[in-house]
């Protein structure tokens, strides 16, 4: 417990009514994780107003109320603050109560559009087969050592964030590696948090729904390199011409890493085949379980990242030699009884389902046919769906438009504004198939002996939500199911 006065020592108070001395046991910015002895932060957001919950988290215990209005009524015995900005204080507010978990770890933040699960998880896994303990913090789950915490958002909220932070500082963590999210840069989620550093992968279009267009989207990616301290390093792609604008401001060490351009970090492709790929990778030969010239890109900045925090070289790369790829990320099968190939990838942007794609037209053999199953999220970015099915046609022989996560929106609707960005010498290789498993089912009876079929967007998640409902569904499940029957 913490008094109250304490845990707002770095924050500004414009109005306090009640006792700045009270206990607070925890905090809150859901009013339904409020209980007694809580501060409960009230926080304006793109959906919700959290102002409108101040009487919900008070009756489910909240004995303190931090927000930005003050309420009409005021209870006694509840201390009411008043500050700025609920938003870009909760995070300050969480770290103090915390007592500062990311001073005592060393933590790296990955950002950009694609590449940010394979790039934390194979740092995860490699600091820990080199004999560290360490944290992760990613879309598909949060480990605490060897803890697994199901992951609920790409970056938590800032309370969230920190609780897990000291947790990680209680196991014994001396390293952490996090992904974050643009929205998570723009909602200050962590606003507080210290980075040892920061990795830039790539940008591309994606979130033009929440961000409205992409040079918000740009900004919101740059600003987490623009409050990087001085002690950190930023270690940016500058193959993406994006790369070099994140650096533009930060008060960081930079650091290039590149498969084109002289780079501090660089590498050339000697061979990219099934069997993964074989680099020049600072001089030295390496080879590498992952597939394709993103991946490529992916082990360059783990490598990079191990380098500025001081590894030992030759460990690093005989490490990195055996770690597999993040789980959904160019997920690999082979039916010896039907002899397809099966892909699940987690490439739901127009421009990781091109890399994606490339890289599987650079592997085929001449005479393997490429069907790709692939849909869009509903509720999500809408001007992306016609590129996505433009896309898919351009580097597949056969492409069927399905569901992916419908959410509140009609999948018929969404597979029509996927049909919208389909050539018309492209129509007579498209189908539509409302039902994702009917899609999976029809895509590998439709392939002959050789063909390829890539199912793409979902990668790792194990539900489809429609309606608000989430049920079971596994790509990776039903695609192995397909392809031995058929």
């Amino acid at each position: 417990m913490k008094k109250l006065k304490n845990i707002l020592s770095h924050v500004q108070v414009l109005e306090l009514i009640g006792k700045d001395d009270i206990q607070i046991q925890g905090l809150a910015i859901d009013s339904r994780k409020a209980k007694d002895a809580y501060a409960f932060i009230a926080i304006k957001g793109t959906l919700t107003n959290g102002h409108e919950y101040i009487d919900a988290a008070i009756k489910n215990g909240a004995s303190a109320i931090i927000c930005e209005e003050l309420p009409t009524n005021l209870i006694d015995n509840i201390t009411y603050c008043k500050i700025q900005n609920s938003k870009e204080e909760a995070g300050k507010i969480a770290a103090e109560f915390y007592e500062h978990p990311s001073h005592k770890l060393k933590l790296v933040g990955v950002t950009g559009t694609n590449g940010k699960t394979t790039t934390a998880t194979l740092l995860y896994n490699l600091f820990t087969t080199l004999g560290f303990k360490v944290g992760l913090l990613s879309t598909i789950e949060n480990k605490i050592g060897n803890e697994i915490i199901p992951a609920t958002h790409t970056t938590p909220d800032a309370i969230s964030l920190n609780e897990l932070l000291d947790e990680m500082v209680v196991a014994g963590c001396e390293y952490a590696f996090m992904e974050v999210s643009s929205h998570a840069i723009d909602q200050r989620r962590i606003a507080g948090v210290k980075f040892q550093g920061g990795i830039f992968t790539n940008l591309s279009h994606d979130h033009l729904d929440y961000h409205q267009n992409f040079q918000s989207y740009l900004e919101a990616k740059k600003l987490f390199f623009d409050e990087l301290p001085k002690t950190a390093f930023a270690l940016t792609n500058v193959d993406d011409r994006r790369g070099n604008v994140m650096l533009q401001n930060s008060k960081a060490k930079k650091y290039p890493y590149a498969l084109k351009k002289t780079a501090a970090f660089k590498a050339k492709i000697i061979e990219n085949s099934l069997a993964g790929l074989q680099l020049d990778l600072d001089g030295t030969e390496f080879h590498g379980r992952l597939i394709g010239e993103f991946n490529a890109y992916n082990y360059l900045a783990v490598y990079g990242t191990a380098m500025l925090l001081g590894m030992d070289r030759f460990e690093v790369l005989t490490a990195l030699s055996n770690l597999e790829t993040a789980e959904g990320r160019f997920d690999y099968y082979f039916s010896e009884t039907s002899g397809k190939t099966g892909i699940v990838d987690y490439a739901h942007t127009p421009d990781a389902l091109e890399k994606v794609l490339a890289t599987i037209d650079k592997l085929r053999r001449k005479s393997s046919q490429v069907l790709t199953v692939v849909g869009c999220g509903g509720d999500r970015d809408k001007t992306k769906r016609p590129i996505m099915a433009d896309t898919a046609c351009t580097y597949s022989n056969r492409v069927i438009l399905t569901s992916d996560n419908p959410r509140s929106e009609k999948p018929e609707t969404i597979i029509e504004e996927m049909e919208k960005g389909v050539k018309i010498t492209d129509k007579a290789k498209v189908l539509s198939i409302t039902d994702r498993k009917q899609a999976i089912k029809t895509a590998c009876a439709l392939a002959q002996r050789g063909d390829i079929i890539l199912v793409a967007g979902k990668g790792h998640e194990k539900y489809q939500e429609t309606n608000g409902v989430r049920r079971p569904f596994d790509d990776k499940k039903i695609l192995n199911e397909f392809l031995k029957a058929v």
